[in-house]
């Protein structure tokens, strides 16, 4: 039977030749070079192949069960765990092959950085046996994972979503650049917050192997690498896989210090590493490792300082972002080929992460509102229709991103709304279909998907009672201050204060069309008392709130509606 990667990639070239065997001779030369373009995304999917990667030295890599790859390193009398996999599921799967190796207890669990493919499987691994493993991270990474799961949780979901293609049928997702696809939404999240976390590095031995670690800013802030000194053996992390790294990703994130990321690199240089097993894409050993590394530090910072160079030179990010092309020598190296980040995504990052969004043209200061200056756009083209024929013509043209942003304009001016989201959509799709890069592909055939008028929206990070233990009650208090509404706040002056049965004291204080937090108990307009664990399956909607209330989970002191009141101003 055919692997689920093989299937894919059947798929794919069964579809290309159906496409090309059906077109009329005006498209076979557009159609050739689609074919050849996805070809290379497709063969890029032969490094997912699922297999654990073995060594005599007890180290073993899983490569393929999902987006990202998980680490057994075996010990004397337990084993390691390097990256936990992004669901339970995901986990169950990767362990039926490591305990046929080695059944010994998990003693640790080791957390890279905070990416959800690469903790939220650990809840497996952690429950196994009746000995609970260590849990090690950096000392930030369980901020940022609240963060992503919180403040951040809806855009960051969305847009996770359309980059790695979770709501468009498998067919469609050839691969995600640095994995065959995002399996997180599949299966229950098994987050486990790190007891053991550590600064700059840390020392330790864990079942008779030697492990240190040491705090390495790349691809997060949070991102360290593993160093197995006897065994020569070095776990990157997300520092490095086979693909142009991601400088920025367009799902969003913190700003990533490019520069750290070379200084980090050069760190597991001076190591000399004879075994490279990083997080995503397959294991190297022997002399390619140095070289690898080498090249990759260097096409990093080939781009930093290039960028740096001409910012220097007056140039904008957008100028820049077409200037800069790596050299032949770092090209050339199948390790910066653009199936994950690009130079041209990385150049802007980089410029914002210097000189913030401001690109230094006043014009770009405080430009018009988009709907302004739409519809001065519209008079000059002879008024919008003119601009919707534009639009159309572009489409039957196949110029689709100057269509793309002709619709952006008609959008703005509300015209012929059904008639330009369908134009749109045609262009996303144009261009999707014809991306080499699978987190723009991914992200455009979404797009695309989401314009569909039965299109329903899934959610990539389901709640669990499980889950919300794992994260502070202090993120939830956060979630809620962004969260106010301000129209509904307008005028309001009251604070509800909250005693949890820990001890724990909460304050929220409206006033100004704002929420803020403390940890005064002083002058309430309303006393909650209830558990940190209920009022955060309240918050997140596992238990319904007014059920909740209703039942006196949620004591209010008698002012249920008041509190509930309070809590309808941060909905929108």
């Amino acid at each position: 039977m055919l692997s689920h990667i093989s299937m894919k990639k059947s798929f794919f070239l069964f579809t290309l030749v159906f496409l090309l065997g059906c077109s009329d001779s005006k498209d076979d030369l557009s159609r050739e070079i689609d074919i050849v373009i996805l070809d290379d995304l497709i063969q890029h999917s032969n490094e997912f192949d699922k297999r654990v990667y073995s060594f005599d030295n007890g180290l073993h890599l899983a490569v393929g069960y999902g987006i990202a790859n998980s680490i057994m390193v075996e010990g004397i009398d337990g084993n390691i765990i390097i990256d936990a996999s992004d669901s339970v599921a995901e986990a169950e799967e990767v362990y039926s092959h490591f305990s046929k190796i080695n059944s010994n207890p998990i003693k640790a669990i080791i957390y890279t950085h905070n990416h959800g493919d690469h903790t939220f499987g650990a809840a497996y691994y952690y429950n196994l046996g009746e000995e609970k493993p260590m849990v090690i991270a950096h000392e930030s990474t369980s901020e940022y994972v609240e963060r992503i799961m919180g403040i951040l949780n809806p855009i960051i979901s969305k847009r996770s979503s359309r980059m790695f293609g979770t709501e468009l049928p498998s067919g469609d997702v050839i691969n995600v650049g640095i994995g065959p696809y995002l399996g997180v939404s599949q299966s229950p999240i098994g987050y486990i917050k790190p007891n053991i976390t550590f600064t700059d590095e840390l020392k330790i031995n864990i079942a008779g192997v030697d492990i240190e670690l040491y705090h390495a800013p790349g691809e997060t802030n949070d991102q360290l690498f593993v160093w197995l000194p006897k065994h020569k053996a070095l776990m990157p992390g997300d520092n490095i896989y086979r693909t142009f790294p991601n400088l920025y990703t367009i799902r969003g994130t913190p700003h990533r210090d490019v520069k750290s990321w070379v200084k980090s690199l050069d760190h597991m240089r001076s190591l000399k590493p004879d075994y490279l097993l990083p997080s995503h894409t397959k294991p190297l050993e022997g002399e390619e490792v140095l070289e690898t590394l080498t090249i990759y530090r260097d096409a990093i910072q080939f781009v930093h300082d290039q960028t740096i160079r001409l910012m220097n030179k007056g140039h904008s990010p957008d100028e820049i972002s077409h200037m800069i092309q790596l050299p032949p020598e770092v090209s050339s190296s199948p390790f910066v080929r653009e199936f994950y980040g690009t130079v041209r995504w990385s150049v802007k990052s980089i410029f914002n992460g210097y000189l913030g969004w401001f690109d230094g043209n006043v014009s770009n200061l405080d430009p018009l509102p988009s709907e302004d200056y739409a519809r001065r756009l519209a008079i000059l083209s002879g008024g919008e229709e003119k601009l919707f024929e534009a639009l159309q013509k572009a489409v039957e043209s196949e110029d689709m991103q100057w269509a793309l942003q002709l619709s952006d304009n008609l959008l703005a001016l509300n015209y012929k709304i059904d008639s330009t989201k369908k134009l749109r959509q045609e262009a996303i799709q144009y261009i999707g279909d014809r991306a080499l890069n699978p987190n723009k592909r991914n992200y455009f055939l979404s797009s695309a998907n989401e314009l569909n008028a039965n299109y329903q929206a899934e959610p990539l990070l389901p709640q669990t009672s499980e889950l919300l233990s794992e994260i502070s009650i202090d993120m939830f208090f956060d979630i809620l201050s962004v969260r106010l509404n301000p129209e509904k706040a307008k005028g309001i002056k009251q604070r509800v204060c909250f005693e949890f049965e820990s001890g724990n004291i909460k304050t929220i204080t409206l006033r100004n069309q704002i929420a803020e937090v403390s940890s005064e108990k002083t002058n309430c307009d309303i006393l909650v008392k209830t558990s940190e664990q209920i009022l955060k399956e309240a918050l997140a909607g596992v238990r319904n709130p007014i059920m909740t209330v209703a039942s006196g989970d949620i004591e209010t002191g008698g002012q249920r509606t008041n509190f509930l009141n309070f809590l309808s101003k941060f909905a929108e």
